[in-house]
């Protein structure tokens, strides 16, 4: 059955249309902090590479970023035909706030961190994955079309 689409030829369904807007963003977002990442290694920015705490938070909200971004087109691309019209929104609800606060969490939490301790922001994480456990727990076991 072919997605349902406005006159225009964008997707009608707001859930959809906002969730592969947020896969984008996180994709334009993630992939050119990861080369900024690659660029402060290479040019031996101290700011960066003097705290390992730093660098391996920043390298985790790339990583979550990419990925989730990902996460977030495949959805986009698969939940009118897979998840039923009343569960949809709430599912994209759930995997597009989780996709953006993991990202975010690792990011903050590795700035203005003491040494060895992330910052506060980290606590963005756990929260983030929840969200993305019960809206894919929700995608797995809701009934399929």
């Amino acid at each position: 059955m072919p997605r349902p689409v406005t006159r225009d030829g964008l997707v009608s369904d707001p859930g959809i249309r906002k969730t592969l807007r947020m896969g984008w963003v996180l994709l334009a977002v993630a992939i050119p902090f990861g080369v900024t990442l690659e660029a402060l290694h290479a040019f031996k920015v101290q700011g960066y590479l003097a705290h390992e705490t730093r660098r391996e938070l920043w390298r985790l909200a790339h990583a979550h970023g990419t990925l989730l971004g990902i996460l977030c087109l495949v959805f986009a691309a698969l939940a009118d035909r897979h998840i039923e019209d009343a569960a949809r929104p709430g599912v994209a609800g759930l995997i597009r706030w989780g996709a953006i606060l993991m990202p975010l969490g690792f990011f903050l939490g590795g700035v203005m961190n003491s040494e060895g301790d992330p910052s506060l922001g980290i606590a963005l994480v756990p929260a983030g994955a929840a969200l993305l456990f019960v809206g894919l727990l929700r995608c797995a076991f809701h009934r399929v079309r």
